[in-house]
């Protein structure tokens, strides 16, 4: 008779490795409450971050509907009467000289950023020289470089040019201050478009500069949207350059503030005899703008600012 098959045990690895001592399998009931509280969380934090900034706003927004003894008494009370003659008042007493200043200055500022700073990134970031990366670099350290730093060699330079209190002198200004910004930026951009694209442009027999102004540039348009976006809300709220290049230089030389500049001019115009409802009504006037201006443009701004980590 012959002998009953044993069983063996298999060798190798095939043995399924002991559970930790003290620990279970994980279950998907435990990850998804994990899910559950960094939700909750994350959007806690977003209501907070919200109610921060959409209750200073509103605040404002209502005290200029409010008299001086409305707000004397009582900082969050409700307007009695919603009459937008403070916002007349605000526009005559100056703030409608120097909203007009702001925007003439920012007509020529940002397109001109814009253009220059968009021709020095694709040049760094599609074309190999020698001092590429220096010049790359170089424009790096200039966004961190303090303006606070530059202020008095800047005001002689500006004044060596006869330059003081001008349009042009203030845009020139704030060409430089902007440009090392947006070629920090458009430089990621101009490296994820797709090299085919360039080479197909090159080998139909396009210039450089056609390929740039008719190629490259308007597929990177969501990047030029988003910088763009933030160069005017960055010169729109600058204060320490104008306050420093913006002064009148003689008597004969008239007033060229722009709206940073005119909101301070406004309080210390009003000394004792204050009437903050159109100091409110004037810092609405300058910050409606810009809201309508980025909610207006968020979807550009967002796509402009992950489409360079997406591609």
């Amino acid at each position: 008779m012959s002998a009953p098959l044993k069983e063996t045990a298999p060798t190798g690895d095939s043995t399924p490795p002991p559970p930790p001592v003290g620990k279970g399998p994980v279950r998907p009931g435990d990850r998804r409450g994990e899910g559950v509280v960094l939700n909750v969380f994350s959007h806690g934090f977003l209501v907070l971050w919200a109610v921060l900034i959409v209750l200073p706003l509103l605040w404002l927004v209502l005290s200029s509907f409010r008299t001086d003894a409305q707000i004397g008494g009582s900082a969050f009370g409700w307007p009695q009467n919603w009459d937008l003659d403070v916002f007349s008042r605000a526009w005559d007493k100056g703030i409608g000289d120097y909203f007009l200043n702001t925007v003439v200055v920012l007509v020529f500022s940002v397109p001109l950023t814009m253009l220059l700073g968009s021709m020095a990134a694709y040049v760094l970031a599609r074309y190999e020289f020698r001092g590429n990366r220096f010049l790359y670099y170089f424009f790096v350290a200039g966004a961190m470089f303090p303006v606070f730093l530059a202020l008095v060699p800047l005001f002689f330079m500006v004044k060596r040019l006869d330059m003081l209190n001008t349009y042009q002198g203030l845009v020139l200004v704030y060409v430089a201050y902007s440009m090392p910004f947006t070629v920090f930026f458009m430089h990621a951009f101009f490296r994820t478009l797709p090299t085919a694209v360039f080479e197909a442009a090159v080998l139909d027999g396009a210039s450089h500069t056609r390929t740039f102004f008719q190629v490259m540039l308007p597929m990177a348009k969501p990047g030029l949207l988003s910088v763009g976006i933030f160069n005017t809300l960055g010169q729109w709220n600058q204060y320490i350059l104008p306050t420093v290049l913006m002064q009148p230089q003689s008597g004969d030389d008239p007033e060229r503030y722009v709206l940073t500049q005119g909101l301070i001019q406004l309080q210390q115009q009003q000394g004792y005899a204050s009437d903050l409802p159109v100091l409110f009504a004037g810092v609405t006037i300058a910050m409606v703008p810009m809201l309508v201006v980025y909610l207006s443009f968020q979807r550009q701004v967002q796509a402009g600012l992950t489409s360079a980590t997406l591609k």
